[in-house]
């Protein structure tokens, strides 16, 4: 059996290129004992993937050069070596990189039932994004009813989940996405209660139309000019919540930080960065608040699926260009 792999070939300055990765082949070697053979249906696509390709200091080890891709995954066990716990059929999530298989000892991966959801809500909405928007949100951005609540890249598949969460605890919630079809988006299908385009809106003024009395909670995915601008509206006791900065991931030129943080100050307000995997022990919890809300209704959830492994560098762009909304996919099994 031959897996088809993207691998990293270089660490790339700016956006990647078409360099800076390579589709290669090999063959699946034979299995260890306690091992598993999984094979993918579906790659998830997320923009912290830009960092992990930086040989820099961060919250986990950089992808080594001619490694595999690292991303979440999801797919079906085809083969088993006594292994304890899976068994062939098993439906399993886990970081099994941009490939077709992979073989795993089974450490970090996770049996899922693709009866009741399909297989890409489970790396998106009930997923590590869905898991970054409920814990960032509920605990690091501690909402409560009532909370003006603002969100960046919010027709994105952490900040499209945001948003709602907020909407079902009661706050009111402004969403900043690019384009009057996201924005759209969020209003008619999501329930925003207001939406900024920052591609035709000027951000500050856009902002004090939209958000006359401030926010309590920002939660940003893009840093740069809107987390500058978003500092300006802060209420008594606000809380940032820094979740990404997807809008600086590809800077040729040091980050610079916000020059209006001394907000942070005049309104005793806090900003905390936030990681998912800090909150791995609560996944079931969340899993099942969000299961229930989709169930009801309450909660949408939307996956942008792609199709082909060759297809990686291409859709992976849509990232950072615009071209999606809710959660990026890869589908890697051919039919």
């Amino acid at each position: 059996m031959i897996n088809k792999q993207i691998i990293l070939k270089e660490r790339p300055v700016g956006f990647p290129n078409e360099t800076t990765w390579s589709l290669e082949s090999n063959v699946i070697p034979d299995l260890n004992e306690g091992e598993v053979l999984i094979q993918h249906h579906y790659i998830s696509l997320d923009p912290a993937m830009r960092g992990w390709m930086n040989d820099s200091k961060s919250y986990i080890a950089p992808v080594a050069i001619d490694e595999v891709m690292r991303s979440g995954s999801i797919g079906k066990v085809i083969k088993s070596n006594n292994h304890p716990s899976f068994k062939v059929g098993d439906c399993v999530t886990g970081w099994g990189g941009v490939q077709q298989f992979v073989i795993t000892d089974g450490n970090g991966w996770f049996k899922v039932d693709d009866s009741i959801a399909p297989m890409p809500m489970f790396i998106g909405t009930l997923g590590m994004p869905g898991m970054t928007a409920y814990f960032g949100i509920t605990e690091v951005g501690k909402i409560k009813e009532g909370d003006i609540v603002l969100v960046s890249g919010a027709a994105g598949a952490v900040g499209s989940v945001v948003g709602q969460v907020a909407k079902i605890k009661g706050c009111t919630v402004i969403g900043i996405a690019g384009g009057k079809e996201k924005c759209d988006y969020l209003l008619n299908e999501l329930g925003f209660d207001a939406a900024i385009d920052y591609k035709s809106e000027n951000i500050y003024e856009a902002l004090k139309e939209k958000c006359p009395k401030g926010v309590d909670v920002y939660f940003d995915n893009v840093g740069g000019e809107i987390l500058n601008a978003a500092l300006t509206k802060l209420r008594m006791h606000a809380r940032i919540v820094i979740c990404g900065a997807i809008s600086q991931y590809n800077n040729k030129i040091a980050v610079k930080g916000p020059s209006n943080y001394l907000s942070l100050l005049v309104n005793r307000a806090t900003m905390q960065g936030m990681v998912v995997m800090d909150y791995a022990k609560d996944y079931k919890k969340a899993a099942q608040d969000m299961g229930m809300w989709i169930a009801q209704g309450k909660l949408k959830s939307k996956e942008d699926v792609y199709n082909g492994i060759e297809n990686f560098q291409e859709t992976f762009a849509r990232l950072f260009n615009g071209d999606k909304k809710g959660k990026l996919v890869l589908k890697v099994i051919e039919d």
